[in-house]
């Protein structure tokens, strides 16, 4: 199982992150296995960071082998979608940026990829006019909706594809509108595909 990321994918966020963005193309990264959190458990705050923010996203499950997929076939090789947490250690990125190093260690650290319940598309409905959101503690922190995306989810598994096969139950994080923010010990978190609650766990 592989877990496909997108970065810079709505522009609120760029904003707020102070990032120019002009690519014709998806900014992509990967995730090892290893960082997957799912079922309710917990987040255990890791020794190595004294910044670990939440990204809020849509993440599809990829429900057919494809290589080289036509965009105009894309929707054919996902069947479900939940909302996930892209855990960042933002002073490692912020480091390795600007040492002009890598910056794997600060994205794909274990359980940095938090995942709720999946719904069927059908549940779903448009996958390019959906709302999500977070809660921390009772208050929404973040919010955005799926046709803010600069490239959609067509759009990126078609992207990936020429690099990567796709397998199925591979996962992709679609990217994260305005609204990251830091997490703390004892900081509960549910995340909301429209007013379905399919995100709730806590960190330790």
């Amino acid at each position: 199982m592989k877990i496909f990321a997108v970065g810079l994918n709505y522009a609120s966020h760029n904003k707020e992150m102070k990032r120019t963005f002009d690519s014709s193309e998806p900014v992509l990264f990967m995730k090892p296995d290893t960082a997957l959190l799912k079922d309710g458990n917990p987040f255990f705050l890791p020794d190595f960071s004294d910044d670990v923010q939440y990204e809020t996203e849509l993440v599809v499950k990829v429900s057919r082998l494809g290589k080289n997929i036509s965009e105009r076939f894309a929707h054919r090789y996902y069947d479900e979608v939940t909302v996930g947490i892209d855990f960042t250690a933002r002073d490692l990125q912020k480091k390795q940026k600007e040492l002009g190093l890598p910056w794997e260690i600060a994205k794909g650290f274990d359980h940095s990829a938090a995942i709720g319940s999946f719904i069927s598309m059908e549940e779903a409905g448009d996958l390019q006019g959906l709302s999500f959101h977070l809660d921390i503690n009772g208050e929404t922190v973040q919010s955005g909706n799926s046709r803010e995306m600069i490239y959609t989810v067509d759009r990126i598994i078609a992207y990936i594809s020429r690099f990567f096969t796709l397998k199925i139950g591979d996962l992709i994080f679609t990217g994260t509108p305005a609204g990251v923010g830091p997490v703390k010990i004892n900081d509960h978190l549910q995340g909301y595909l429209k007013e379905r609650k399919l995100l709730d766990f806590r960190v330790k």
